[in-house]
């Protein structure tokens, strides 16, 4: 999980934030940056998509239900196109059941 994803161009800063049980794979710091409760700073390449910070966080895709972009839904088919650009937050949750 080192340094930032592969890729061309300028770094981008983004808030990478996990809910429920995923929290749990967030470090509690990394290139610099401290975790703050269940969000961190991340710095990637220019470029990187969505897919490739759930890959580098190795998260179960079972568990990657509701993925959010500055609170926006993102279709499970747009993960591995869309990317992300400097100060936009990705946001994921699990599946979460209720009563």
């Amino acid at each position: 999980m080192a340094g930032a994803c592969s890729g061309h161009g300028e770094i981008v800063r983004i808030t990478f934030k996990l809910f429920a049980m995923l929290a749990d794979h967030l470090p509690a710091q990394l290139d610099g940056h401290t975790r703050e409760g269940n969000a961190l700073k991340l710095d990637i390449a220019e470029g990187t998509t969505v897919q490739q910070v759930i890959d580098r966080f190795s998260l179960p895709a079972k568990l990657v239900h509701l993925v959010l972009i500055d609170g926006r839904y993102l279709d499970k088919e747009a993960r591995a196109t869309r990317a992300l650009a400097e100060g936009e937050v990705l946001a994921i949750w699990p599946p979460i059941a209720g009563g």
